[in-house]
């Protein structure tokens, strides 16, 4: 965890403190309400949050000093930058160059969160970033949290766009960079599946020499020069940490074989849902990248435990699983082929995927098709939703919120059945699948 002076940091920044620069600080937010006492605050500037507004809060709770764009003079021990949030970024760019520990960077469409959450059970001593801080402000967040005494950093990278992730490469400089998938998720904001895949190739690109590349095998987007060697995942035949025998089990839970050279394991995750061997394949190419043996590795991803409102199974007179932390047209697929595999009646309570541009009719009509085709009871789709009631047919009816999605799921769910909650994270399911999780047990 960073701790200086702000006369240090300040000139680290090329730039000087103002007021009382002797002042020293541990730790940074960027949050007001959580700042605790000795904590610098670093007041970023969002498209709808003004940090600089918050000062003097953080400065009551306890704060250090801060750092604003705001050239006011405030009796505060403060930095002033033209822009917060880069100097976030430089700050965390300060600290990773006094680290010396290896680093793992980890992007894609989906599964980004779970195969951190793999890799970080599966590396002792692993530092990983809470939740899913993986935009410009929760990446130099993360490095700058990093324990003196953590071994690995496993860092998610989220992108909405081209040079996103490169903006974020001073803080991170990865020693493993991990490209989960390429799939449809945010062409809203990309535009093309080709300006998807560069974007994310980004991580790729900032490794040094020494760096190692884990891709999906069999992504031809992916196969181009880079600096560094590669490392390939998947069920191919020539990927190489391959994985074969995927099977679901009754909870929802995938067991398979994993295979590096000659050694092999067989697992079985604690996490829910086929595509997690996937990303379990993943996790084992990072974890190989850095130095970790195969049989280490093969034992700690079976202690894994998911991220909260990810594959989430409540169990009692019904089943309930909560997935409603985000979505996507890969992500909603794997979710309910998942559920459809599991002992019971399905029932689906799905919402829309955000940012699919040009694809957001089709993609969200080929779901209601799946939902039909694997056998859903029933589909509750909430709020407006371009095609998934529509394609899924007689199995399925609109509800205008999720009060209303409760009320109706409360009239038809029965003993043993199972509900998927599923939706873009802005749709707001998660609160319904909690308040349907809170009934199991009665």
């Amino acid at each position: 965890m960073i701790a200086d002076t702000l006369a240090n940091l300040a000139g680290k920044l090329g730039t000087v403190a103002q007021d009382d620069a002797s002042v020293a600080f541990v730790g940074i937010t960027t949050d007001s309400r959580t700042v605790v006492p000795g904590n610098l605050f670093v007041a970023v500037v969002g498209e709808t949050f003004d940090g600089n507004q918050f000062l003097g809060e953080a400065m009551s709770k306890g704060a250090a000093a801060v750092v604003t764009s705001d050239p006011r003079p405030s009796g505060f021990p403060r930095i002033v930058v033209d822009d917060t949030l880069t100097a976030l970024r430089d700050i965390a760019a300060i600290h990773r160059a006094e680290m010396s520990i290896p680093v793992v960077a980890i992007t894609g469409s989906s599964g980004k969160t779970s195969t951190k959450d793999l890799l970080a059970a599966a590396l002792p001593g692993a530092w990983a970033s809470p939740r899913s801080f993986n935009n410009e402000v929760g990446v130099p967040i993360t490095v700058l949290g990093t324990p003196d005494d953590a071994k690995y950093l496993v860092a998610e990278v989220g992108s909405r766009g081209r040079g996103h992730i490169s903006f974020l490469m001073p803080a991170v400089r990865p020693d493993v960079a991990v490209i989960t998938n390429l799939g449809v998720v945010h062409l809203e904001t990309f535009g093309t599946t080709a300006d998807l895949a560069d974007a994310k190739f980004e991580l790729v690109e900032s490794l040094e020499e020494t760096g190692v590349a884990v891709l999906p095998a069999g992504e031809s987007r992916l196969l181009r020069r880079h600096r560094g060697a590669t490392m390939t995942f998947g069920p191919e035949p020539e990927a190489d940490v391959r994985i074969s025998d995927i099977a679901i089990d009754g909870g929802g839970y995938p067991g398979f074989r994993i295979q590096f050279g000659r050694e092999h394991a067989d697992i079985r995750l604690r996490v829910a849902g086929t595509h997690q061997a996937y990303n379990a394949a993943a996790a084992m190419g990072a974890g190989l990248a850095v130095g970790c043996s195969f049989s280490s590795l093969a034992t700690g991803l079976e202690t894994a435990t998911g991220s909260q409102w990810r594959m989430e199974i409540h169990r009692g007179r019904f089943t309930v699983v909560n997935d409603a932390y985000n979505a996507n047209p890969d992500s909603m697929e794997a979710a309910m082929r998942t559920v459809a595999a599991m002992p019971g009646r399905h029932l689906a309570v799905l919402g829309t995927m955000a940012e699919l541009g040009q694809l957001e009719v089709s993609e969200h009509e080929r779901i209601g098709r799946l939902a039909d085709s694997l056998g859903f009871a029933a589909v509750i789709t909430v709020g407006e939703e371009p095609g998934i009631a529509t394609a899924a047919g007689p199995i399925a009816r609109n509800v205008p919120d999720a009060d209303a999605a409760y009320k109706l799921v409360s009239q038809i769910i029965d003993d043993e059945d199972i509900v998927l909650v599923k939706a873009s994270r802005a749709i707001g399911l998660e609160k319904l699948a909690l308040r349907l999780a809170a009934e199991v047990k009665s």
